[in-house]
C-alpha cells in the first residue's frame, strides 16, 4: 500500500516538475532516443514468386523449387515440365520493430535474385522470414506491388522499377523477438545522435524532474537510469514518464550541401569568420564580424550573394572554399 502512495507521488511530482525544466527549445527523449533493448531486427528469406507473364526467371532453378514444393502437396512433378518464365526466385526482407506479437504483420520488400525481367503482377508463395540467429519470426505472402509509373513521356514521373517490389502488411508475425530493456535494477537509455552536452542534458533534465540523482551520462551516446522503487513492480508507467520528459537537444552546427540539386541547408546562426574572398565577378569582405551591416553568418551571406546575382552553384563553390579557408564554424557535408 505504502509503495502505491510513494508511486501517486512520484506521478504527481512529475506532472508538476516536468514543465518547470529551465531549459528551452526542448525535446521529449522519445523523439530523440531509445531504450537500450527495445531496437529492430532484420528478417530475410529466400522465396518464389509465381503469375509473371513470361517475365521471371529464363533458368530451371525456380522451376526445380516450385516441384520440391508440389511434394510436399504430394504432387510429383519433372521440374523439366514446369519449365516457364512465369515464376522467379526472389530475396524477401522485412524489419521486425521490438515488441511485435504473433499475429500482427509486416510490410516486406521482394527483390529479384537470378535474371526475371519483371515481377509485376507476380504473387509471392509462403516464405519464412529468418533472424540473425536462424530461427523463423515471420512467414511472407501475397501479391507483389512494383510502384512507380510508366514514365514515358513526361520526367516528372519516376520511372518503374519492376525487379523490386513490396507487399504491404505481407509477413505474419509467428514468433516474438525476446527484448530485455532492464538491466538488474537500471534502463540505459540511448541517444540517436551521441551528443555529450545533449547526454549530460538529458541526466539533468530526469534528475530535475524526479528530485533525486537516478540518472548518469555514461557517455556521448548512454544514459544510464536507475528504477526507483516505487516502479519497481511497474517499469512500464516508468519508462512511459522517461519518455515524456523534455530535453534541450544540442546538435553541433551544420551546413548540408546537395550539388546535384542545388540545394543548401543550414543552422540559421551558423557563424563564420572575417575574410575577404575573390570569386569571378564577386569579392567578399566580411569585417568585424559582420557582412555590411549585418551579423556574419552562412544566411545572411547566401541572401547578399543571392542579391548580387550568384547561381546556386555558386554559393556551393564559395561555401566549399570558405570551409577550406576554415573561416566556416560548422561541420560540413557534400552529398
Amino acid at each position: 500500500m505504502m509503495r502505491m502512495v510513494r508511486k501517486a507521488i512520484v506521478v504527481m511530482l512529475f506532472l508538476v516538475l516536468i514543465s518547470t525544466i529551465s531549459f528551452s527549445a526542448t525535446v521529449r527523449i522519445k523523439d530523440f532516443a531509445k531504450f537500450r533493448g527495445a531496437r529492430d531486427n532484420q528478417l530475410f528469406g529466400i522465396g518464389l514468386v509465381v503469375g509473371l507473364n513470361g517475365t521471371g526467371d529464363s533458368g530451371t532453378l525456380s522451376s526445380s523449387l516450385l516441384a520440391n514444393m508440389m511434394k510436399n502437396f504430394g504432387i510429383a512433378v519433372n521440374p523439366n515440365d514446369l519449365k516457364s518464365r512465369n515464376a522467379a526466385l526472389v530475396m524477401v526482407i522485412a524489419d521486425i520493430p521490438p515488441f511485435y506479437k504473433p499475429g500482427m504483420r509486416l510490410d516486406v520488400v521482394v527483390a529479384s535474385i537470378n535474371d526475371a525481367k519483371s515481377l509485376r503482377n507476380g504473387v509471392l508463395l509462403q516464405t519464412p522470414l529468418y533472424g540473425a540467429d536462424g530461427n523463423i519470426y515471420a512467414v511472407a505472402q501475397g501479391p507483389i506491388s512494383v510502384g512507380g509509373e510508366d514514365a514515358k513521356g513526361s520526367a516528372s514521373l519516376q520511372k518503374r522499377f519492376t525487379v523490386v517490389g513490396y507487399i504491404p502488411n505481407g509477413a505474419l508475425v509467428e514468433r516474438e523477438i525476446p527484448m530485455n530493456i532492464v538491466d538488474g535494477n537500471t534502463i540505459t537509455i540511448l541517444l540517436d545522435k551521441p551528443d555529450f552536452t545533449t547526454a549530460a542534458r538529458t541526466a539533468t533534465a530526469i534528475n530535475t524532474t524526479f528530485k533525486t540523482n537516478i540518472a548518469k551520462a555514461i557517455d556521448g551516446a548512454s544514459v544510464r537510469v536507475t528504477v526507483p522503487n516505487a516502479f519497481a513492480d511497474d517499469v512500464i508507467a516508468f519508462l512511459a514518464l522517461l519518455e515524456e520528459i523534455e530535453v534541450p537537444v544540442d546538435t553541433p552546427a551544420q551546413v548540408v550541401i546537395n550539388e546535384r540539386t542545388g540545394t543548401v541547408v543550414f543552422g540559421r546562426d551558423v557563424k563564420i569568420a572575417d575574410f575577404v574572398l575573390s570569386y569571378g565577378n564577386f569579392v567578399i569582405v566580411i569585417s568585424n564580424g559582420q557582412i555590411g551591416d549585418k551579423q556574419a553568418t552562412i544566411g545572411n551571406l547566401i541572401t547578399a550573394l543571392k542579391s548580387v546575382g550568384a547561381t546556386p552553384q555558386d554559393i556551393i563553390a564559395i561555401i566549399q572554399e570558405l570551409h577550406k579557408a576554415g573561416v566556416i564554424y560548422a561541420q560540413l557535408r557534400i552529398m
